[in-house]
């Protein structure tokens, strides 16, 4: 079996018996890091979207008359890419400053890896969550107002919410089998890349509501 279709079926894997997934990471070699490239982009571009469908602004996009269904799809997919690309690469940035934080070894590039798999049920949610939500609520879901208010859209978003933390769980997890380290360190590691996210996000913010 080539090493492009391990990685495709590790992929799915990551559902299953993630910590063998994360273990795989270990071997960072060219020839490994270049067969897991596919996977790796599909992942990143599909929780991208998700991220994007998630984000409030998107919910308002049908308010605007001169935006259409199919404008909201080709921008859902344009902006989520992006997102995802610049979240894979900031985010791997961060996460590999957190494990260096926490006296770990490995490249940049293994940190960017572990942040993508980690990823995966975000990805997963764009075919769990979002077809049932648009299936119930149509357009509505992009427009103030409608039928897409009360209680229904929020047990859609606590759902979405529990893919995030699935990932993060997953995050933590594959810390800990890439580096062999306790659940402990492994958390440490992850929460020094969140704090460092953090702070540089107040640093960015911080001027701009001052002016």
């Amino acid at each position: 079996m080539s090493p492009e279709r391990q990685w495709w079926l590790r992929t799915l894997a990551v559902f299953q018996s993630p910590r063998a997934v994360f273990a795989a990471l270990r071997d960072d070699s060219d020839e490994q890091a270049t067969a897991r490239q596919e996977p790796i982009v599909a992942i990143v571009l599909l929780a991208g979207i998700a991220g994007i469908l998630s984000a409030g602004a998107t919910g308002r996009l049908l308010d605007d008359p001169a935006i259409d269904r199919l404008l909201v799809a080709v921008l859902a997919f344009l902006t989520g890419a992006l997102y995802g690309a610049v979240s894979y690469w900031i985010g791997g940035l961060f996460l590999h400053a957190g494990l260096r934080g926490a006296g770990g070894q490995g490249s940049f590039r293994r940190a960017r890896h572990l942040l993508a798999f980690a990823a995966a049920p975000l990805a997963l949610s764009l075919f769990v969550v979002w077809p049932l939500r648009l299936a119930i609520y149509g357009s509505d879901t992009f427009r103030t107002g409608g039928e897409d208010e009360g209680a229904g859209p929020l047990l859609f978003e606590a759902a979405a919410g529990a893919f995030v933390l699935w990932s993060l769980a997953l995050l933590v997890l594959g810390v800990s089998a890439v580096h062999g380290w306790a659940w402990t360190r492994a958390l440490v590691a992850v929460a020094l890349a969140v704090l460092a996210v953090a702070a540089v996000t107040a640093l960015v913010l911080l001027p701009l509501a001052a002016s």
